[in-house]
């Protein structure tokens, strides 16, 4: 059993990162401190947006961006049913309501050709998902959007690195959001998350509530607790004010170390994905009944996941075979990313029922995620082409 194949997904951490690491616990290890600053500043340029601000994690700057928009109950967002659930549940713990729209059966991101259809007078936000790594449709999507003056907030935590057209994943909606779980790829310290975006007034309000909506006063003037270069040192009385019930959801100066050393390498890991992908691609393509992953012209993919989809007829073994096969005996954990969210108990009581999203209901039965990640070599990697060729009846 090859250990570059049972850790499926994930970064790669090396002697950079410990560095990092020890760099800031020698200096007591603050939360939100220079690194913090740092890496903000990194990550916008490297997505070539104006603002960044790190969170705990990929659901807090869904959750945020959703607060900065004033999502409140009686609104709706539209979202895919293919997805985590932390993408649905921002809006909902909110108290608005989400509007599935079915995916492309290509793609597997939203489908625009639906979008618009699912838009009603109360409808608020878009959150498109790129999916496994590769951007949704965004010219369509942005054009439905600003036709009916909705923001679009993309859930980028697969797509770091990813691009349509030029632009960066993330770069293109009112918000980008992403996530460094320990299974993306980049991490810090297996937590945590970012908010981009162009918007001042957005990205303030994510500042303000990512840290208890906490302003220092000065004197006659109000200055955010989270620009220290502008605070009031000088004035002889100042004191906190808080202008909402916020939250704590702000990221440590060792993780954002970490997240500088991992930025560094992010075009270097998502290159080892791609050509991994491409490996796969080739020691798969002759195999009768599995569909491989499909690149779509002028995005990059950045292989988050490598999605395989299973005619069972021609491949001759159901998914649950398969997986119990590759999991069991070939030592692969190979995943089932995702369950359509209709499916779930969140969201049947939320009136939802099975049927209603074909394409993603079907994905749900046929298709598997086959291990990728950067610390793959050859020989590991021909040991899963091996594998899934044995399998195949």
């Amino acid at each position: 059993m090859n250990d570059e194949l049972t850790i499926k997904f994930g970064s790669q951490y090396g002697p950079e990162e410990e560095a990092a690491v020890l760099r800031v616990l020698r200096e007591n290890a603050p939360t939100s401190g220079n690194a913090c600053v740092d890496f903000e500043s990194q990550f916008a340029e490297y997505c070539g947006t104006k603002y960044a601000r790190c969170v705990s994690n990929g659901t807090a700057a869904l959750f945020l961006s959703m607060v900065a928009l004033g999502i409140k109950p009686g609104d709706r967002v539209i979202t895919t049913p293919m997805t985590w659930i932390a993408t649905a549940a921002a809006p909902v713990t909110l108290g608005a309501k989400v509007d599935f729209v079915d995916v492309d059966p290509v793609t597997f991101n939203l489908d625009a050709d639906q979008l618009e259809a699912a838009i009603r007078p109360e409808t608020k936000a878009i959150i498109p998902v790129h999916l496994y790594g590769q951007c949704a449709d965004m010219d369509a999507i942005l054009t439905i959007a600003k036709r009916h003056n909705i923001p679009v907030v993309e859930d980028a935590c697969h797509a770091i690195g990813g691009a349509y057209k030029g632009r960066m994943a993330g770069s293109m909606g009112t918000t980008g959001c992403f996530s460094f779980h320990e299974q993306k790829n980049i991490s810090t310290l297996g937590e945590g998350g970012m908010v981009v975006t162009d918007d001042p007034e957005i990205f303030e309000r994510v500042s303000l509530y990512r840290s208890h909506c906490t302003r220092v006063h000065g004197g006659n003037t109000k200055y955010c607790a989270l620009d220290p270069e502008n605070f009031p040192m000088d004035k002889k009385f100042w004191w906190q004010d808080f202008d909402d019930t916020g939250y704590n959801y702000r990221m440590t100066d060792i993780q954002a170390a970490v997240g500088i050393e991992q930025l560094k390498k992010v075009e270097k890991l998502n290159q080892c994905r791609i050509d991994n992908a491409a490996y796969l691609d080739e020691g798969l393509k002759d195999v009768v009944g599995l569909t491989l992953p499909t690149v779509m012209a002028e995005r990059k993919h950045v292989f988050h996941l490598y999605p395989v989809r299973i005619d069972l007829d021609l491949f001759g073994v159901t998914k649950e075979d398969f997986v119990y096969t590759m999991r069991h005996e070939k030592g692969i954990q190979i995943g089932f990313h995702y369950i359509p969210l209709h499916w779930s108990t969140a969201f049947q009581k939320r009136g939802f029922k099975r049927g209603q999203f074909p394409v993603a209901e079907g994905m749900a039965e046929t298709v598997v995620t086959l291990p990728i990640n950067p610390r793959q070599s050859h020989a590991s990697l021909d040991y899963l082409i091996d594998a899934v060729r044995t399998c195949a009846g």
